[in-house]
């Protein structure tokens, strides 16, 4: 078993053990953000093309994405603790074409993951949950992560944003000094709902 889930499961068991401390439930809080996403790219290498040729080189798709996002506080104590949550979903609202077929109108562009057929699928979601302790001025979070930092940050350029699944500590017990240091395991892309292995490009 991955160390990972179990650390996950038995963070979530404390929370739900200490739930109504106050602090945990006074200080959460619950957005929902919609967000409409019009693609269009235009690859065509001449202007002289006609018909179906003149489509092959564009991508148009069209969309509404729903992304809502969880943030508790923390129970009371030495030793807090925590739970973020995190649900996206994405709906297509017009697309055509299929990826990589010849006298085809249109392509798929890159809002929504791929049919086996090669045609954009009408919806897609996924989902995260992250655990967290603090103690102090130190934080440590492990499960879905959206990192901000100089060495990799999540890519937010399209309907849904990217996730990450790893763990991660930031600390301040120093003034004016933020140190950070995890571990990123895997990532849902911004326009996938699959887990993929982080690896150095090339």
């Amino acid at each position: 078993m991955k160390m990972q889930p179990l650390a996950l499961a038995i963070t979530l068991g404390v929370v739900a053990q200490q739930a109504t401390a106050a602090g945990f439930i006074e200080d959460s809080k619950a957005t929902l953000n919609l967000r409409n996403f019009y693609f269009s790219a235009d690859n065509r290498e001449s202007q002289d093309q006609l018909g179906n040729a003149a489509y092959n080189g564009q991508a148009k798709e069209w969309g509404q994405g729903f992304q809502l996002n969880f943030v508790s506080g923390y129970t009371q104590g030495t030793v807090g603790f925590g739970v973020d949550a995190i649900g996206l979903l994405g709906l297509k609202l017009d697309s055509g074409g299929r990826a990589g077929k010849a006298g085809i109108d249109r392509t798929p562009g890159a809002l929504f993951p791929l049919e086996t057929d090669g045609k954009a699928v009408d919806n897609y979601g996924k989902a995260g949950v992250t655990g967290k302790v603090r103690v102090s001025k130190t934080e440590a979070r492990l499960g879905t992560l959206q990192p901000k930092l100089p060495v990799i940050t999540f890519n937010d350029g399209r309907l849904l944003p990217q996730t990450f699944e790893g763990a991660q500590i930031t600390s301040a017990e120093i003034d004016n000094l933020l140190l950070t240091a995890g571990q990123l395991d895997s990532t849902k892309t911004r326009s996938s709902t699959d887990d993929i292995d982080l690896r150095i490009g090339g």
